[in-house]
């Protein structure tokens, strides 16, 4: 931290942002305004002179620097449960093409129609509305946390196909066991896909959320834990009860649901082992 620069600071904002520095610059004169524009964040009070506020990025309107601290964190938050989103995202909809291209390689039918792909996406998109409200490990607060586009792009590389892994059993499942072969049963192929895929794409917020165990060590926000557990059953409501067949389902046997517990039990065993080795080898952010 610097303080009482002359007005050739701006030759040391640059300085610092050209060692991969995050700088903040706080002032309120005339002389200011250079090195306002060059940080990263310029800072003025709304009693500064006018090209001062013009440059800044943000204005405080309180004698307290409280406010930065609590900006501060706020944004770190804010990028934390964004980052989640994008992973999430990424990764789930990278499984979910693997997953199709794979099973149209080898059914004599859809795995599941365009209505329900949509509504499967439509449910898994509300759940993660209450994103925004979730914790964020105190961890990933410490310090700032940076936009690294790589980081994404080798995430959804590495944990998507663990979803499509759980995808295949699956369809292995729905294909020997309940003897979902012929077009004629598809609707209960896909009522099977539907709900595992629906159930697997909604956990995962919770596997990559946080680096640590989930709902052990680190528990997700109640609004995303209720939102999360709504979607799930109403999903499986969509698929054994009255709306089935509008949205082209058979009707699941019960027996269905004790083999969905033992897919999701080994689908979130599994991530966790991923997430393990990812954060020894990549670190995670």
């Amino acid at each position: 931290m610097f303080a009482k620069l002359t007005p050739t600071q701006e030759r040391l904002v640059r300085v610092l942002r050209a060692h991969d520095h995050v700088v903040g610059f706080l002032g309120d004169g005339i002389n200011d305004a250079p090195a306002l524009r060059a940080a990263d964040i310029g800072i003025s009070v709304d009693s500064a002179v006018d090209i001062a506020k013009e440059a800044a990025d943000i204005i405080l309107l309180e004698k307290s620097l409280m406010v930065l601290e609590e900006g501060v964190l706020e944004g770190r938050r804010t990028f934390g449960n964004m980052l989640k989103y994008i992973k999430m995202t990424a990764s789930s909809n990278f499984g979910n093409v693997f997953s199709v291209l794979v099973a149209g390689a080898f059914l004599p039918f859809l795995p599941m129609l365009p209505l329900q792909l949509l509504v499967q996406n439509l449910l898994y998109d509300i759940s993660q509305i209450a994103i925004p409200f979730d914790n964020v490990d105190a961890e990933l607060l410490q310090q700032p946390q940076r936009w690294r586009p790589d980081e994404i792009r080798r995430f959804m590389v590495v944990f998507g196909p663990v979803s499509s892994v759980f995808d295949i059993c699956t369809f292995a499942l729905m294909w020997y066991v309940f003897g979902a072969t012929t077009p004629a049963q598809q609707p209960l192929f896909q009522a099977g896909w539907f709900v595992e895929g629906l159930a697997t794409q909604t956990l995962i917020v919770h596997m990559i959320r946080t680096a640590k165990l989930p709902f052990v060590q680190s528990r997700a926000a109640l609004p995303l834990l209720v939102m999360t557990g709504v979607v799930i059953c109403l999903g499986m409501f969509l698929v054994m009860g009255p709306p089935a067949p509008l949205f082209r389902f058979a009707v699941l046997p019960l027996s269905y649901f004790a083999w969905l517990a033992a897919i999701i039990l080994g689908y979130v065993a599994l991530t966790q082992v991923v997430k393990r080795s990812y954060i020894r080898r990549f670190g995670w952010q």
